[in-house]
Order: structure tokens, then C-alpha cells, then sequence
């Protein structure tokens, strides 16, 4: 089982980026989905984005495509999400979540999918 510690979040204007990192101990990271999701004050938490353990099959939700970035880097188990242009509607906490439900060879973008969770990082975009 792995540990997941999300970083990177913080407060940007809208048009702004940051990249989120999540960082997980434990020596089957490449066994795991890794996805996004977000939760707004008042809303429930929603997938954001996906990556398979190869970093070869990615998954956006219809809302960050095309300005949010999903990528891997197996060797320094890390997962980061570089968000642009950023909207207020963007303003969340952040959650990384793994999955080895089907050996990382899937993104499936539903919360009951994933069995490790990280604690969160707040990210807030001013208008």
C-alpha cells in the first residue's frame, strides 16, 4: 500500500497557474492510478483528471481540458497536475487518490475506485 501527500496548492489570480505534486511512499507505486479529484465548499468531491501507471492513458473531465496537465514520473513517484488558466470555479481542495483495483492499467473516474487518499492541498483563484 502506498501513502499519497499532495503539494503545490495555494491562492492565484484567474489566468494563473500552479502545479499540484502528489508524492507517494511506498514501493508498488507503479501498480497504481493515480487521479485528481476536487471538492468545492458545499459540493461534492468530483474527478478532475487520471493517469495509468505508464502515464500513457490520461482522463480530463470535460471542465479542465485542455488547460489542466496530468503527467508521472514512476521513478520519483510523483504525479503532478499543472493547472492554467484558471478559473475561480477552480477554487477547491485538491485530493490525490491511487487506485490498484485493476494494476494502474485504468483511469476510472469514480471515488469508490480508489483505496488510498491524500490529505488534500487548497487551491483558491481570485477573480
Amino acid at each position: 500500500q502506498v501513502q499519497l501527500v499532495e503539494s503545490g496548492g495555494g491562492l492565484v489570480q484567474a489566468g494563473g497557474s500552479l502545479r499540484l505534486s502528489c508524492a507517494a511512499s511506498g514501493r508498488t507505486f507503479s501498480d497504481y492510478t493515480v487521479s485528481w479529484f476536487r471538492q468545492a465548499p458545499g459540493k461534492e468531491r468530483e474527478f478532475v483528471s487520471g493517469i495509468d501507471w505508464s502515464g500513457r492513458k490520461t482522463d480530463y473531465d470535460e471542465t479542465v481540458k485542455g488547460r489542466f496537465t496530468i503527467s508521472r514520473d514512476n521513478d520519483k513517484k510523483v504525479v503532478y497536475l499543472q493547472m492554467g488558466s484558471l478559473e475561480p470555479e477552480d477554487t477547491a481542495v485538491y485530493y490525490c487518490a491511487g487506485s490498484n483495483r485493476h494494476n494502474g492499467i485504468v483511469v476510472i473516474p469514480l471515488l469508490s475506485d480508489y483505496n488510498v487518499w491524500g490529505q488534500g492541498t487548497q487551491v483558491t483563484v481570485s477573480s
